[in-house]
This record gives C-alpha cells, structure tokens and sequence, in this order.
C-alpha cells in the first residue's frame, strides 16, 4: 500500500495509539508520521504502566474526550490495557493488537505467557523497588540495558536499540500480574499484527490469543520492536482496520 494513500473527501477516525512496557509514546513516531502522511489524526499516548486497571481508567477517560470514531492501536502490554479500557466505548470501531496479547477475563500477561515456552525477554528482566511520596511501595521491572537491543529490538539500527534501552519505561510488577476484567475484543473487530522474530511475546501466544478473538491476522518478520524496525507495515493494518470499519 502506498504510504501517500488517502481517501479524500472522507472523514478520518483518530488513531490512538498504546505503548506498552519497557518502551514510551516515542517507539511510535515512524508511524505517527506515516498515518499523518495518510491524512488520520493521532495520538500516541502516554501509558503509565503502573497496573492493568489503573492504567486502563487513565487511558478510557482520555478516549471518552475524542470526538468523533477512533481506532486503537497497541503494542505488547499496551494490548492488555487496551482490552479492558475499550470495552463498552461508543466510540472505538477497531483494535489493532501490535506484537502483543488480548486476554479473556481474569487472564494477564504472566498468566498468558505461562502456557508457552519462556521468552528472552522475560529472563533478561530486573526488578528495582521503588517508594512513592504518598507512602506506596512496589516493584518496578527493567530490562537489562545489555540486553535489550538482542531481546527487545533485534531488527532495530544498533545505535537506536542502545538509546531505547537507556529511556526505556519501567512497567510495575502489578502490570505483568493483574487479569482484565473486561473484553472489548468480544464486541469491536479486530487485526493482529504478529511478529515471528518475537523474543518478547511469542508468536505462538499471539497466534493463539488472535485466533481465538476471530482477529484479522497479518505476520511480519520483526522482532518486538516492529513498529520502530517496519512502521510501514504497521501504518498499513491500521489504515486496514480504520478503512474497514470507519465509513
């Protein structure tokens, strides 16, 4: 598809897009600038990775302020947060679900990918403490700055892997353990983009949980970082979904 595509004369949705663990908003900017090439509005937003509910409040509330339809979009964690934070908005008419997972009631990330074999990803992960002004401790979840260009970002220019690893954002252990209580994937459509040179979350699990949500599947040989190493391709299955639901 041509990046320069567009559908004149025809009102666009808002894109908002998710970033999950160990990454920030900036992991989407080849895509931001693809889907602004295309003529759709966006917004890459801000995920706070301090847990499954809190985060998805935090990103339903900032969706009930758009007007008009929007397409979501997101990425490894930012899949579990979407899942619950969509269900029952009026407004969202697609999910595309990026190297990531869409649970079923009460199932999370850990949970998920218990079934399958180990990842890197998860081996190469460093936990730190922290306290909080108000008095609330945790336990926030890094992953190893030597590690993550191989793990997170395989496909991704060297030098950019080195500077993603050094402002990645920590994810609260809770984000990894809570379960959603809510499916949005059971009432709005949606496209799975899986990633077969995942070491984060497996293709095998994104497979699985997309058959299972009846999702639109497209595979890309990428590593978990595809929407920094392919953000054509991501741009593209989000211009499908946005095309195909949005008249």
């Amino acid at each position: 598809m041509n990046a320069a595509a567009d559908t004149s004369g025809q009102d666009k949705p808002t894109i908002v897009l998710i970033h999950g663990a160990f990454a920030d908003s900036s992991s989407w900017n080849g895509v931001v600038a693809d889907l602004k090439r295309r003529g759709y509005p966006v917004v890459a937003f801000a995920n706070p990775l301090r847990g499954v509910q809190k985060d998805a409040a935090y990103v339903r509330s900032f969706v009930d302020s758009v007007p008009g339809p929007v397409v979501m979009a997101a990425h490894s964690y930012g899949g579990v947060v979407m899942t619950e934070a969509a269900d029952g908005a009026a407004n969202v008419k697609a999910l595309v679900y990026v190297a990531s997972v869409s649970p079923d009631v009460g199932e999370s990330v850990a949970a998920l990918g218990a079934k399958f074999q180990g990842s890197p990803l998860f081996e190469a992960i460093k936990s730190v403490p922290f306290t909080l002004a108000d008095g609330e401790t945790g336990m926030d979840l890094y992953v190893d700055q030597d590690r993550y260009p191989e793990v997170f970002a395989g496909d991704v220019e060297p030098a950019m892997a080195e500077l993603m690893a050094a402002t990645q954002r920590p994810a609260a252990a809770s984000a990894q353990q809570e379960g959603v209580t809510k499916t949005a994937w059971k009432t709005i459509p949606t496209w799975t983009l899986i990633t077969t040179k995942d070491q984060g979350i497996q293709p095998e699990l994104q497979r699985f949980v997309a058959e299972r949500a009846g999702s639109t599947m497209v595979e890309v040989e990428a590593s978990h970082a595809v929407a920094v190493s392919h953000p054509g391709a991501v741009a593209d299955l989000i211009d499908t979904a946005a095309r195909a639901t949005v008249s």
